[in-house]
């Protein structure tokens, strides 16, 4: 089961960090991605990161540079750092995992098994 956490309402140009925890999953050796669902929109990939002897991350253009997702090892923990919020931030974000995903699905919401109840970023101006 997955747990997103961290959403609230920020200013734009403010900073953010969501947080995924995992109880029966152990991210060390999954490939731990974020998607968003803004409102009347589809839900779309922000970034992932792959298991612990990987590590390769991807991240949508949209968000290279702003974004960061890490790994904490020690918490069963994936983080996705967010910076210089911008209105066109706010969306519902989902935290996804699942193992054995090649390179090319990381940005794919189909190759993720399991997903969270998501947390609601809302940026205002």
């Amino acid at each position: 089961q997955l747990q997103a956490s961290g959403g609230g309402l920020v200013q734009a140009g403010d900073s953010l960090k969501l947080s995924c925890g995992a109880s029966g999953l152990t991210f060390r050796t999954a490939t731990v991605a974020w998607f968003r669902q803004a409102p009347g929109k589809e839900r779309e990939f922000v970034a992932a990161i792959k298991s612990y002897n990987n590590n390769n991350r991807l991240y949508t253009d949209s968000v290279k540079g702003q974004f960061a997702i890490s790994r904490d090892n020690a918490k069963n923990t994936v983080n996705l750092e967010m910076n210089s919020l911008k209105l066109e931030d706010t969306a519902v974000y989902y935290c996804a995992t699942s193992r054995s995903i090649i390179d090319s699905s990381m940005n794919n919401n189909q190759a993720y098994a399991y997903w969270g109840q998501g947390t609601l970023v809302t940026v205002s101006s």
